[in-house]
């Protein structure tokens, strides 16, 4: 397995992990759809600025460290046996080397008293769906979307052109 380190966000390095998140949901939304479109959340962004944000402030962030390199982050919230996968991303030039599921196994070692961790990831994601379900052994539970009876206000989901349908898919993964 790949040697990764996970260190606790430093306020020094806040803006730039911020700017990396956004590079890293991007990329992912240029290779699905190739141009931007109405997926983006906030000034360009797929994710905004404020998301990311929140996630930081009431989570752990942690950089993802390989070599000494920075070479991702990710933000969890636990609480008691449960646990949130808030953010979890690599930089692009990275991508499908282990760094991420190296990183998913130091987040679970850090936290064994959780029994359920709990993730989201919008539907176009399908790298991201792969690497959830096939790699880290979550199962997707729920489909959120414009039709869900749950308590997400609608406009979360709208999306004015058919071909893309917004929504996001929930995970779980029971620990053993």
């Amino acid at each position: 397995m790949t040697e990764i380190q996970l260190v606790p966000l430093e306020a020094s390095d806040r803006e730039q992990f911020i700017r990396d998140n956004q590079e890293a949901f991007n990329y992912g939304a240029m290779e699905e759809f190739g141009c931007r479109d109405e997926h983006f959340e906030d000034d360009g962004q797929i994710i905004s600025r404020e998301t990311i944000e929140q996630s930081i402030d009431s989570g752990e962030a942690y950089r993802i460290l390989s070599d000494g390199r920075i070479v991702g982050g990710a933000v969890i919230k636990v609480d008691g046996t449960h646990g949130d996968l808030e953010l979890l991303f690599t930089k692009p030039g990275v991508h499908s080397k282990g760094i991420g599921y190296a990183a998913w196994c130091s987040i679970e070692k850090l936290h064994p008293e959780v029994t359920v961790w709990e993730t989201i990831t919008p539907y176009f994601e399908t790298r991201n769906i792969h690497f959830y379900v096939n790699r880290c052994g979550f199962h997707i539970v729920e489909y959120l979307n414009k039709h869900h009876p749950g308590d997400m206000p609608l406009e979360e989901f709208e999306c004015d052109d058919p071909q893309f349908p917004s929504g996001m898919f929930r995970f779980e993964k029971q620990m053993k």
